[in-house]
């Protein structure tokens, strides 16, 4: 698809993330997706599991995107900041329960995540 090449928005807010999350993953953009995360991160998903590293990150939502979902905004909760430091969440609008991120200021100013928690069934 020759995405890779493409200039992506990046995170200017941690609150962005969200955004660009439902804007990326609704056009089927699994390298748009993957790019929001730090070359070392973690996803706890599937459930149950943790993907690490922004490859695995990156097959994860080549898999996931497949089935072309629909992903849709979510009110996020009040950002929590400490230093170059953030804690995002949004009650989710489906079983999830909720997600949450840990995200980190780069050096050139943007957010990306760090900890991917998208789903807290319990």
């Amino acid at each position: 698809m020759g995405t890779e090449s493409m200039e992506r928005e990046r995170a200017a807010n941690p609150e962005d993330l969200t955004r660009l999350f439902v804007e990326f993953g609704n056009a089927g953009d699994a390298e748009g997706l993957a790019g929001l995360y730090e070359p070392d991160a973690v996803v706890a998903f599937p459930p149950g599991k943790m993907t690490v590293g922004r490859a695995a990150i990156l097959a994860l939502y080549q898999g996931m995107l497949s089935a072309r979902p629909q992903f849709k905004m979510e009110t996020p909760l009040p950002t929590l900041r400490l230093g170059d430091i953030a804690l995002t969440a949004t009650p989710a609008r489906d079983e999830a329960g909720a997600r949450a991120q840990v995200v980190r200021r780069q050096p050139d100013g943007t957010w990306l995540r760090v900890l991917d928690r998208p789903d807290f069934r319990g």
